[in-house]
């Protein structure tokens, strides 16, 4: 019985150790030097090819600033997002459904490692930023996912258009 328990500690601190980063210097990520991988919602941009900054706050009454975001797809964009809270928060992007999964993953291991281009974990008075080209047209969203900041509503929507021609 004590084997079970030790492999499946050892399975999930292998998991976590390869899952998301909450790093000390959070607002300023180091992202891993592998190649971008296409999600549902864009992959990561590179900052030369920028076309659009926007500034996003987060505060301690779990609200983003601006909430709704309208975006072009093929836009590539420097989201600046400044902590204007007393408490740490983050910016996640992705899909509800995905957000939904690693929110439920932060209550169980809420100290859990991450370290993803589509995320900023910024303290407090501090900002962080995200470039992140949104190749794909469709509504995604965008959360706090530090425990209790998402279910009390920490949340954000993007649209993506595909410019008409």
């Amino acid at each position: 019985m004590h084997i079970l328990f030790a492999n499946i500690a050892l399975a999930l601190s292998m998991l976590t150790a390869n899952a998301w980063a909450h790093s000390p210097s959070a607002g300023h990520h180091q992202h891993s030097t592998s190649a971008p991988e296409q999600l549902a919602w864009g992959i990561a941009g590179q900052a030369s090819s920028v076309n659009r900054v926007i500034e996003i706050s987060m505060t301690d009454d779990m609200r983003f600033q601006p909430a709704m975001i309208d975006i072009k797809m093929g836009e590539t964009i420097r989201f600046v997002i400044r902590n204007k809270g007393q408490l740490l928060h983050e910016m996640v992007i992705g899909t509800k459904a995905e957000l939904d999964k690693h929110a439920a993953l932060m209550e169980k291991f809420p100290n859990m490692a991450h370290d993803e281009p589509y995320m900023s974990h910024v303290d407090p008075g501090k900002s962080g930023e995200i470039v992140w080209l949104f190749n794909r047209a469709g509504d995604f969203d965008f959360a706090c996912l530090i425990p209790g900041h998402y279910q009390s509503g920490m949340i954000g929507k993007i649209r993506v258009t595909a410019e008409k021609r």
